[in-house]
């Protein structure tokens, strides 16, 4: 009696545990071939399928050694676990063709696309290809990303793995709340159009730490509704830059807050630190802290442009309001003749801008050059240039 007791306490115990193992889910045994040039699409839909239907906690699988030629992929939630791991160790590629792609509508927006997959983990070491040097050729094209995440909260990537050669953006990060990425590496030229590595937009309780983005566009882009996000310890190069914005295009009201950007080395950048807004535009950029920022061979190290895609002489009453703005610790050297460029609207000044010990030279060794317009705040510490418009 004592041992049968003994006996139904321990399955007592122990039965949530062993009900909650994992249970994998391998694209090889939904008939992927993984040579590269047969079309994997269907056997990656059914073992998503599966996966976002099983109880247990579920990981699909993606071996390594093998390359899978994909079409646009749809994972939609939501799904039975709220636990959900896609380990991707091989290497998925889009066709090479613009015209080969299948996409709703002729409209090609994502090559992977999850919608509503709620504590969702991307992990492995494999590359993600967008084969994007076709679409770059022809700017008519609607070019897509080679992957989004929608409305998925509770979301990690991590483990090392690579984005390359989108036709457009390569990750699109899209009303997160927690979101966290780590060990990524993004890869396409300097001269590919539009091809930012990570854009955050309506993200909240975000951190991006670890990570080398080289592109030809934002290496990080934090666009509308995104607040509370960390970013740190990031390799940027080629690229724009990190990015605020842009904000306001076309009247918009756009809103970005509590951001904080450190220990991040640009390399070869057209950016460093940057601001960017439309004139005509409403809402705020407010609490955006930079700090510990490296420069080498950046043309502007820090910027803040209210006129984005026009002109200071086209004016208008209305700005998206910059505010609680800093940068500190900047130190570098510029390839273009200005260190910090603060340009303003005078409708709508940007407020309560610091700028705090900045050592920023021209690849001669000369002090870089600065401009400010309509801007209000205070220098301070060591100043090289001197920002005599903030003292």
């Amino acid at each position: 009696m004592r041992n049968s007791f003994n006996f139904f306490t321990f399955f007592l115990v122990c039965y949530p545990i062993l009900t909650a193992s994992t249970v994998v889910f391998n694209v090889l045994d939904y008939g992927a071939n993984g040579n590269g040039q047969a079309d994997d699409t269907q056997a990656f839909a059914k073992a998503w399928v599966e996966t976002c239907a099983s109880l247990s906690p579920p990981t699909m699988i993606i071996p390594s050694g093998r390359t899978f030629l994909i079409q646009p992929l749809r994972f939609v939630g939501p799904c039975k676990s709220n636990s959900i791991t896609v380990k991707i160790d091989g290497n998925l590629v889009a066709p090479a063709n613009p015209y080969s792609w299948r996409c709703d509508g002729n409209v090609c927006h994502q090559l992977v696309y999850f919608h509503e997959v709620y504590g969702l983990t991307l992990r492995g070491q494999g590359v993600i290809d967008g084969q994007g040097q076709q679409w770059w050729q022809n700017r008519n094209l609607y070019r897509p990303t080679i992957m989004e995440i929608a409305n998925s909260d509770n979301v990690s990537i991590d483990g090392g793995l690579t984005f390359k050669d989108s036709p457009s953006k390569h990750l699109v990060l899209n009303g997160i709340d927690s979101l966290s990425v780590s060990n990524l590496n993004v890869e396409a030229p300097g001269d590919s159009p539009n091809t930012d590595g990570i854009l955050l937009q309506y993200c909240t309780n975000v951190h991006i730490t670890t990570s080398r983005i080289g592109t030809g566009d934002d290496c990080i882009a934090i666009v509308n509704g995104t607040s509370n996000t960390r970013i740190d310890n990031i390799v940027c190069g080629p690229g724009h830059g990190i990015s605020i914005g842009s904000l306001g295009r076309n009247g918009e009201e756009d809103k970005v807050e509590g951001i904080t950007v450190s220990n991040v080395l640009f390399k070869n950048t057209s950016n460093g630190a940057r601001i960017k807004t439309w004139q005509g535009g409403r809402g705020y950029a407010r609490d955006i802290h930079f700090e510990k920022l490296w420069f080498h061979g950046t043309v502007y190290p820090i910027i803040i442009d209210q006129f984005y895609g026009g002109n200071q002489y086209t004016t208008s009453e209305h700005a998206v309001e910059i505010s609680n703005v800093s940068f500190r610790v900047m130190v570098g050297i510029s390839s273009g003749d200005d260190a910090v460029v603060l340009n303003c609207s005078k409708a709508v000044p940007c407020k309560d801008v610091v700028v705090e010990n900045l050592h920023v030279v021209t690849a001669g060794g000369k002090p870089a050059a600065y401009g400010c317009e309509n801007v209000f705040g205070r220098a301070l510490g060591h100043l090289i240039p001197r920002l005599s418009c903030l003292l």
